[in-house]
C-alpha cells in the first residue's frame, strides 16, 4: 500500500504538469527598413497543423498593428469554391495516358497502392501529373492528421482587419505547377510517393522547426527530396523568392508598410527572402 504522503506527492506533481504551460511558439519573424525608412515585416507561416497554435506573440500582434497591409502568397486561400474551380480548370487535361503509367514501372506498384489506400484508384487520369501529385498528397496529409484549417495564413485572413493583397494568387501559383515540363511533374510525383511512409513524422519535425524559429532546419528540410532537383527548386522556390522581393520593394517604394506572411522555407537560407533583400541595401533585423 501506497503512504498518504506518497500518493500526495504524487497529485501534486500531477497537478503541476497539468499546470505546466504549452511551449511558446515563436516563428521567425523578421523587420524590414528600406533606404527611406520605410517598413515591411516579414513572418514564417506553416500551412497545414495537425492540431491549432496559438503563434501569436506580443511581438506578431505589434507587427501586425504596425502594418497597413497584410501579403499572403494567396489572399483568398480561404474562398476553398474558387480555390478548387481554379484547380480543376489548370490541371485538367483530355486524352492523358493513365497515371499509373506515366511513372517508371518500378514505381507503379508503390502509387497503385496508394491511390487504393486513398480509394482513388483510377479516378486521378484525367488529372495533369503535377495535378494528380498535388491531390495524392493532399489525401495524404489529411490521412495522417494534418488540417490545413489549422494553418497560419488561413488564421491571419480570418482575423486581420485592414486590407489584405498577395505574391501570386491561385491562377498565378498552380500556374507554376502547370508549366512544369512533364519529367518534372513526375518527379513531383515520385517525391509524393517517397513521402508516404512517415507523412506525419515528417510534418511534425517541419513544424517544431516552425514553432522555434529553427531556420537552420527549415533549410535543411527544404534542400531535401525533390528541391535539390534544379528545375524544380528554380520553379517552385528560388525564382518565386525573387519575384515576391521585387514586389515587396516595390510596395514598400510606394509608401506601404505590409506584413509579409508566406511559408517559412522562403524566408531561409542565402536564398531565401530576408537574405535577398539585405543583398540589396535594406536593413533586415530578426525580431522573433
Amino acid at each position: 500500500m501506497f503512504s498518504k504522503r506518497v500518493l500526495l506527492a504524487a497529485a501534486l506533481a500531477l497537478a503541476a504538469a497539468a499546470c505546466k504551460p504549452a511551449p511558446e511558439v515563436t516563428p521567425a519573424m523578421w523587420e524590414v527598413t528600406g533606404p527611406a525608412g520605410q517598413r515591411a515585416w516579414l513572418f514564417g507561416t506553416i500551412h497545414a497543423l495537425p492540431d491549432p497554435v496559438d503563434w501569436r506573440s506580443d511581438k506578431v500582434e505589434a507587427a501586425l498593428a504596425a502594418s497597413d497591409r497584410l501579403v499572403l502568397e494567396v489572399a483568398k486561400i480561404n474562398d476553398g469554391a474558387a480555390l478548387a474551380g481554379t484547380f480543376a480548370r489548370l490541371g485538367q487535361s483530355p486524352g492523358l495516358p493513365p497515371l499509373t503509367a506515366r511513372v517508371p514501372p518500378a514505381n507503379r506498384p508503390a502509387l497503385e497502392r496508394v491511390l487504393a489506400d486513398l480509394g482513388l484508384t483510377g479516378k486521378l487520369d484525367g488529372l495533369e501529373t503535377w495535378a494528380a501529385a498535388l491531390t495524392l498528397q493532399q489525401g495524404i496529409s489529411a490521412k495522417s492528421g494534418l488540417d490545413s484549417s489549422n494553418g497560419v495564413d488561413r488564421a491571419l485572413v480570418r482575423q486581420y482587419r485592414k486590407a489584405v493583397g498577395e505574391f501570386e494568387g491561385a491562377e498565378a501559383q498552380l500556374g507554376i505547377f502547370d508549366r512544369l515540363a512533364e519529367d518534372d511533374q513526375v518527379e513531383l510525383l515520385l517525391a509524393v510517393l517517397r513521402g508516404v511512409k512517415a507523412p506525419l513524422d515528417d510534418a511534425r519535425r517541419m513544424e517544431q522547426a516552425w514553432a522555434t524559429g529553427d531556420m537552420a532546419a527549415i533549410t535543411a528540410e527544404t534542400n531535401r527530396d525533390f528541391l535539390t532537383d534544379p528545375e524544380l527548386r528554380a520553379a517552385l522556390l528560388t525564382a518565386r523568392n525573387r519575384a515576391w522581393t521585387e514586389r515587396l520593394r516595390q510596395l514598400m517604394a510606394a509608401g506601404e508598410q505590409p506584413f509579409v506572411a508566406v511559408g517559412a522555407a522562403h524566408l531561409a537560407g542565402p536564398e531565401g527572402v530576408p537574405a535577398l533583400l539585405a543583398a540589396q541595401g535594406y536593413t533586415v533585423r530578426r525580431v522573433q
